[in-house]
């Protein structure tokens, strides 16, 4: 297909996203071809390891192609997006298992989608163009694809922060957040993708790491720390409220802008990904909210204001994150009983 190509080419297995106009967005086809290339690969002797990269300077991959599932979404048509979610989620516990190292090379932005299939490798390399981000609350949704356990193990309370804001962030603090291991400068990779064909030799990337640049993240982390270290959404609101810094002022604004139910689902779904710290655990939690959340949810609003119409004005299901309650969002993560997610 045209969005996509999987081949070997010499030692490894490679995938390259072929869609940079539409910044490497991922479509349904696309996340089943990866698959089908894991399936194929993994226990192939002729493939020392997997490289995932993308056409183009401006993104790796800024995300999933969710505009046919917004179109069948508002048809009352739900089956659509629920199985996409379900065949890609399926993909990203793969990636995260795989039995071989797998590296990606993340330019530009990395989102949504694209931190699923770039940020569950052995190898993720970023550079100076990388940036990194789960932007989900402000379309309706929650950090998925296993977004929640990558924010889980972020260290202190970064992980809320970041999920429930959609805080997008650098190369260095990618790496001290936990999306990504090494720093390779961009003008490299051509010389690097070339040696790991020809040698399918993966410790030529930590050969390339450099220090990267200087992040944000390490100096706030005692305040990230303090003011998301509540049980829920309610207790960030209060710790933010109270305090007097320019970092939380921005951040209650920010939180004052996404969906108030996906704000306090997210600190809820990284609280429970923390504890289980298990990759299949947390996709399908999220799943539990994603199958939810074109019906019950904020998606559709979120995807028709960011995305569709582009007034970025939403009407949310709340008017402001103080109105989430703790029973809405229990009711958003029960069971699914025979719709569970299956992996």
């Amino acid at each position: 297909m045209t969005d996509i190509q999987t081949r070997i080419e010499g030692q490894i297995g490679r995938i390259t996203l072929t869609r940079p106009k539409a910044l490497n967005a991922l479509s349904y086809e696309m996340c089943l071809e990866i698959e089908k290339a894991q399936d194929a690969w993994a226990a192939d002797d002729a493939v020392k390891m997997v490289l995932l990269d993308a056409e183009g300077e401006r993104a790796f991959c800024a995300g999933g192609d969710i505009a046919e599932m917004y179109a069948a979404g508002t048809k009352g048509d739900f089956a659509y997006g629920r199985t996409f979610w379900s065949d890609e989620y399926r993909m990203n516990a793969k990636l995260f298992n795989f039995p071989k190292p797998v590296a990606s090379l993340m330019q530009g932005f990395t989102m949504g989608g694209g931190v699923g299939i770039g940020c569950h490798g052995s190898h993720r390399v970023v550079g100076e163009s990388s940036q990194i981000a789960m932007p989900e609350t402000g379309i309706g949704l929650i950090p998925d694809v296993g977004g929640t356990l990558i924010l889980a193990r972020a260290p202190g309370r970064i992980g809320e922060y970041l999920g429930a804001t959609g805080g997008r962030i650098g190369a260095a603090d990618a790496i001290h957040a936990g999306f990504a291991d090494y720093f390779v400068p961009e003008e490299k990779w051509p010389a690097l993708t070339a040696e790991l064909i020809e040698t399918g030799d993966w410790e030529a990337i930590d050969r390339a790491a450099q220090q990267a640049p200087a992040g944000v993240l390490a100096d706030q982390q005692a305040e990230i720390d303090m003011l998301f270290a509540g049980d829920s959404l309610t207790d960030v609101l209060n710790a933010l409220q109270g305090a007097t810094s320019e970092f939380a002022a921005k951040a209650l604004k920010t939180l004052n802008r996404v969906s108030p139910l996906s704000a306090g689902c997210t600190i809820e779904l990284v609280h429970r990904a923390r504890a289980s710290d298990d990759i299949q655990k947390a996709l399908e939690q999220e799943y539990r909210f994603t199958y939810r959340s074109m019906d019950m949810g904020d998606f559709l609003e979120g995807v028709r204001a960011q995305i569709i119409d582009k007034d970025r004005n939403p009407t949310w299901k709340h008017g402001s994150p103080g109105d989430v309650t703790s029973l809405e969002i229990t009711q958003m993560l029960l069971p699914l009983g025979e719709n569970a997610l299956k992996i």
